[in-house]
């Protein structure tokens, strides 16, 4: 009796599964690309599971991307020298099949398998692996390399002499001198005759008197104090705040303000700027920003308290490192301004000052002059105290802030009895004390009369402030008569 279909399944799948039994000769997808489609039967049954087309074929075939490097590998190469290689069985009915084998309606092209670092000769031995020279790796970067020769690629295939690598950088290597020598020797062609150093001149020293003492010398050597540039800096500030100094006499122009009102004003915004805990380079600004702008322009009364409040809000624009917020001076004024109408003040008073902020502050000239001072903290603080009162008094705005802050420390010296006006302290103020006693006049008058700014008195009547206007109103009552004050009862609005 033949045997039925299903006994010829059975005994096809006991050799499959039996590892003892050749392996059949398995379809791959380059074999099965070559065949036509027509030839390859449509499967009768259903393919089978990926865990029975695994265990049907247990021995696979070596990787010849990767070369032979296992001694199974070597076995293999050997055996198949010796057998010759068997012809692809045609695909049974009953049989897997692989998904290249099966009928897909589009024709492919004939393609090779890839084999790039596979030997030409197949009866060449194959190479122990070897990390040096002549590695996969040093192969790669002579492939790569589009400066190597073919005498490079010659040199390759020796085994003894000097490394491949070593070669090819060597070769690399003189290319880009040769290359530097062609260039360099081309620029030099080409290359104009180089200019002569041009003859700087010495900057002119400023007249020292004989007896002062240049304390610059001694900060050489700390560039946080630029004493190279400190006389430079200085000179151009006196030459600046000739353009920066405010009309004296612009009260005349003004129909609804005096200079008590102004005086009100000024008084009040000292009050703001100790209140917002400002430095004092922001009250002198701002105070010359308002005499800037009443000399431009004329101010009716009930805007003169806008120009004051967006003069500090400019101020503290320019020299605050954090300015306090628009609300804040909004809160100030009691509200009686909007942010829209100090914004809008802010526009037009820095278009009526051609926005000129560069004022020479006089807390500059007076630090520069309490150097010479040895900056003794008693008589810096006086001397501010005195400073501020050519912000109150309108008698004072004609004369330069290096004038004043000359002036405030002379009289701070005096009243500390700190010792004479020496050729040092000369030097560092540039003016005399000659050309200070005028100043000094004023400020005295204004110290011996009855206080009438209150906020500005409160102020430097504190102990952080070593209580100045209390001491120097004591002073000068005292010593009034010597400069010829005699009418110290009359307050500054009876004498204007």
């Amino acid at each position: 009796m033949p045997p039925t279909r299903t006994t010829r399944t059975q005994r096809g799948a006991t050799k499959e599964n039996d590892e003892n039994a050749a392996a059949p000769a398995r379809m791959t997808r380059a074999k099965a690309a070559t065949l036509n489609v027509d030839e390859l039967a449509m499967p009768t049954k259903a393919l089978q599971s990926k865990k029975t087309a695994i265990n049907a074929n247990p021995t696979r075939a070596t990787r010849s991307a990767l070369g032979d490097v296992s001694n199974m590998g070597k076995v293999k190469a050997a055996e198949a020298k010796s057998k010759p290689p068997a012809k692809a069985a045609p695909v049974s009915k009953a049989g897997p099949v692989s998904k290249a084998a099966q009928p897909t309606g589009i024709q492919k092209k004939p393609t090779t398998s890839r084999a790039p670092l596979a030997t030409k000769e197949t009866s060449k031995k194959p190479e122990p692996k070897r990390s040096g020279p002549g590695s996969i790796g040093s192969q790669k970067r002579k492939a790569m390399n589009p400066l190597s020769s073919n005498a490079a690629t010659k040199d390759h295939t020796r085994e003894d002499g000097e490394p491949t690598r070593k070669r090819l950088l060597k070769a690399v290597d003189d290319e880009k001198k040769a290359d530097v020598k062609q260039v360099g020797a081309s620029r030099k062609e080409s290359a104009p005759a180089p200019a002569p150093m041009p003859v700087v001149s010495e900057p002119v020293e400023r007249y020292i008197p004989q007896t002062a003492v240049v304390l610059d010398l001694e900060d050489i050597d700390d560039p946080l104090m630029v004493a190279e540039y400190a006389n430079d800096i200085f000179e151009y500030l006196r030459d600046l705040e000739c353009k920066s100094i405010p009309n004296p006499q612009y009260m005349s122009h003004q129909d609804d303000l005096e200079w008590k009102t102004r005086g009100i004003l000024i008084d009040w915004l000292v009050e703001v700027h100790t209140r917002f805990h400002l430095l004092p380079e922001t009250l002198f600004l701002a105070v010359n920003v308002v005499d800037r702008f009443l000399s431009e322009k004329v101010v009716q009364l009930d805007r003169l308290q806008l120009v004051g409040i967006t003069a500090m809000f400019i101020a503290s624009k320019y020299e605050e490192v954090l300015s306090p917020h628009i609300a804040n001076f909004r809160h100030i004024a009691d509200d009686g301004f909007t942010e829209a109408e100090i914004l809008s003040a802010e526009r037009f008073v820095l278009a009526t000052l051609n926005y000129d902020l560069s004022y020479p502050n006089p807390m500059n000239f007076l630090r520069r002059i309490s150097k010479a001072d040895n900056y003794d903290i008693q008589s810096r603080t006086i001397g501010k105290y005195l400073m501020e009162i050519s912000l109150l008094d309108h008698r004072l705005m004609a004369h330069r802030p290096s004038h004043i802050a000359a002036a405030a420390m002379y009289l701070s010296r005096l009243i500390l009895d700190r010792g004479e006006w020496d050729e040092t302290l000369e030097y560092y103020a540039g003016y005399t004390e000659e050309e200070i006693d005028p100043v000094v006049v004023l400020m005295v008058d204004y110290l011996a009369r009855p206080v009438i700014h209150e906020a500005f008195f409160k102020k430097y009547a504190s102990k952080k402030f070593l209580k100045a206007s209390i001491l120097t109103r004591q002073w000068a009552k005292k010593n009034a008569a010597v400069y010829g004050i005699d009418d110290i009862h009359l307050s500054l609005d009876e004498i204007a």
